[in-house]
């Protein structure tokens, strides 16, 4: 059996995302595969590429034989010069940075906009102790004369539509 480690394609028409998969060769393209070993993502930029190390290095080593672009992603993350003995094994992978927390952003906006150096939000562990406090004794009844007046006020309406009819 001839094995061959080539892209299995997945996505929408426009945005192709593939699967780098071990595969019998006598398999059609995206047909049952013997292991996926890695993911390539060529619309995102740069481009998304997540190999295996180990799985590629092993079937390599038991005479698997790579498409010309399987090819090119192992040489881009190295594994083929690892494979080979070459010098080279880092590799040209880049990596996108990793994104910032939006709550770091809000607060650097914050502070320049008011030049306030506390903080506009809590973490979730302190929102947790807020809950757990007790209500002040103020706060309850400046609330409750508020809910009267507004059932009071409906009842006045109603009365006053009675007199003119």
């Amino acid at each position: 059996m001839a094995v061959k480690i080539r892209l299995k394609r997945l996505g929408k028409i426009r945005v192709p995302q593939y699967r780098i998969v071990v595969v019998d060769s006598r398999k059609k393209r995206d047909g049952k595969v013997i292991e996926e070993i890695g993911k390539y993502h060529p619309k995102e930029d740069p481009s998304y590429i997540d190999v295996v190390s180990e799985r590629a290095q092993y079937w390599l080593g038991v005479g698997a034989q790579p498409s010309d672009a399987v090819a090119a992603i192992l040489k881009i993350t190295g594994d083929w010069q690892k494979f080979k003995g070459l010098p080279g094994e880092e590799g040209t992978l880049k990596v996108k940075p990793a994104k910032r927390d939006k709550l770091e952003i809000f607060n650097e906006a914050l502070k320049e906009a008011d030049g306030d150096a506390a903080a506009a939000t809590t973490k979730k562990a302190s929102k947790k102790a807020e809950k757990t406090e007790e209500p002040k004794a103020e706060e309850t009844p400046a609330e409750e004369p508020k809910a009267e007046e507004t059932a009071e006020a409906p009842a006045a309406e109603a009365g006053d539509d009675k007199a003119e009819a």
